[in-house]
């Protein structure tokens, strides 16, 4: 291998840890900005005196990230069946004689799993 691959190695290694950091931070910052607005409207809600919309409050910011860790399992659950579903026909198109596109399987039950979890397990409770 030529000293040229290797310098290319590391510069495309080195600018995608880099992106990674960069977007690992951005959502660090956007988590700490909704956590400030939400701890902001707490505070306006029991300024107020009333506790019921302070709960109500609560409960709605309950209900939502409970649908959107359902939504992303259900989203994860048919990426991976349909990626299960893919790499079964490439392999039975790379190997037709033989039985190795049996492998998709692995991915195919996995995203079934998600699928059923964030339908049955992950309800509402409402």
């Amino acid at each position: 291998m030529s000293a040229a691959f290797w310098f290319m190695i590391a510069v495309t290694s080195t600018a995608f840890l880099t992106f990674l950091s960069f977007i690992i931070w951005l959502d660090g910052r956007q988590k700490e900005r909704e956590a400030h607005y939400r701890s902001e409207i707490a505070q306006k809600l029991a300024d107020a005196g009333n506790s019921g919309p302070i709960l109500e409050y609560v409960k709605s910011l309950e209900r939502a990230d409970a649908a959107r860790v359902q939504m992303k399992s259900r989203l994860s659950g048919l990426i991976t069946l349909a990626t299960g579903i893919g790499l079964s026909v490439f392999l039975h198109q790379v190997a037709p004689g033989t039985a190795v596109y049996l492998v998709g399987l692995i991915p195919v039950l996995i995203g079934l799993v998600l699928l059923v979890a964030s339908e049955w397990i992950m309800r509402p409770k409402d």
